[in-house]
Order: C-alpha cells, then structure tokens, then sequence
C-alpha cells in the first residue's frame, strides 16, 4: 500500500471514530492543525480505542499507548516504513536495538527462536516488566528491526491495553519508549508532549506510576543461548528475575 493510501485510510478512520466520540462521554482531547481538527488523545477505557489503535497500526502509523512499565511509542515491526518513521520520531540512530510486543505465548514463540526454553519458565516471567533476547524467527523479516542483528528482546506487557491491540494485529508490534533520545522515560502523556504533533493518536492510560524507579523500564535478559542468561540491563525487576532465573536451573 502507498504512503499516500495509507494517509487516506487514516484520515477516513478519524473521521468515523470522531463521528463515533461525539456521543462519547469519555475524555478525548482534540488539536487543531491548519484549520482542521484532528483527534489526537484517547482514553484507554474508551470502547473504541482498542479498534483505532489496530486500524492506525495497520495502517503503517505510529501510535503511543502505556504500558505495565512506562509509555511506549508502537508500530508495525515489519513496515519498513513505520520503523524508519519510528526512529524519525525519537531521533535515534536505526541501529540502536528495539524490541518486539506480543500478546502472548503463541506469538512470543512464532517470532523468535525459543524451543530450548519450556513454556513453565517464559509464563514465570511474562506477562510482566521484563524483555527476553533471543534469536529472530524468519517471520521477523524487516530489514529495519535491528539491523546487524540476529537477536530481537520481546515483550509481553502486564498490561490488558497493550496486550489487547498486540492480539488483533497480524504482525508484531515495534515497542520503544515515547520519549526523545537521551531524554527520561515517560510515566505520564504529558511526559513526552514535545512529540504530540508526530504522532497521529495518543492513548491516554493516566499516571502509570508515582515511582520514579519504574523509568528504569522493564529488565533485558538475553536467553537465545540454551542453559545460559545474561542480564543485560537491571530494570525493575531485575532481583526477581533473577531469582526466577536461577529456580529454574539457569
């Protein structure tokens, strides 16, 4: 599909979920661009907003949308497309890894090279705050997802919302966080509002958390070798990952 045809689409699925709101009485703010009103924040609780995340994703876009640890910025992993855009929108170097977001078991495993380890020990570290690196699936096949790289980390966020769009897509999500390189990550929408106007829709979870030790974001371990990890970045969760890691005879 062209660029110009997937402008198209989008802007005709603003319309009809903008028809939609208009007897909502969730909160939805809208901006105003060159005379047009466009809508740009959501509430995750909005029954529509599972629907237009999916068709915007589908659509080659990129979205933000909270997560079990900080706000994330998400496309489609194998749009070449999205993902240069992605970069664009964070201002961050294509060769700088970015992870995957799943829904679930099933997918974790049609993406990624994970038959030496048992289901018992992935469903003890996820859903939750952490990543797991392991080696591509050939149905990773962007030539943008870490390019370089046979490896990918993967996410299964303890978080419905997330986890709800990631089961509808055909196709894995491209999950950063919503914030410009170097700068902290963001716990709120407001966090990273310097980057509101490159963004077609913005879903807005509320605060996800008033600690501030939930920036460190979710914990990387890299399990692509059978029998071996390495913690690659703490994170939050990083003792009980750990401790779950050596239970279970790593």
């Amino acid at each position: 599909m062209s660029l110009l045809c997937k402008r198209f689409y989008i802007q005709q699925y603003f319309k009809m979920f903008a028809r939609q709101l208009a007897n909502n009485n969730n909160a939805v703010e809208t901006l105003t661009y060159n005379g047009v009103e466009k809508l740009k924040i959501l509430s995750c609780k909005d029954p529509i907003s599972v629907d237009l995340a999916v068709k915007t994703l589908i659509s080659g876009q990129v979205i933000a949308l909270p997560t079990d640890t900080v706000y994330g910025l998400a496309c489609n992993a194998n749009d070449c497309n999205g993902l240069k855009y992605l970069y664009n929108i964070k201002t961050r170097d294509e060769l700088q890894p970015t992870a995957i977001c799943v829904a679930d078991i099933k997918q974790f495993r049609e993406y990624t090279l994970s038959d030496h380890l048992p289901d018992n020990l992935i469903n003890s570290l996820l859903p939750g705050p952490v990543t797991i690196i392991l080696f591509k699936s050939e149905l990773l096949n962007s030539p943008f997802l870490n390019p370089g790289s046979a490896k990918v980390g993967v996410r299964i966020p303890n978080d419905n919302f997330i986890r709800s769009i990631a089961k509808l897509c055909n196709f894995p999500l491209a999950l950063t966080s919503a914030n410009l390189r170097g700068e902290p990550s963001s716990l709120s929408i407001n966090e990273f509002r310097v980057i509101w106007d490159k963004l077609p829709v913005i879903f807005d979870g509320g605060d996800i958390s008033d600690n501030p030790e939930n920036r460190a974001a979710s914990t990387i371990v890299d399990l692509s070798l059978s029998g071996y990890f390495k913690i690659l970045r703490r994170g939050i969760a990083f003792q009980e990952t750990e401790n779950l890691l050596y239970k279970n005879g790593l």
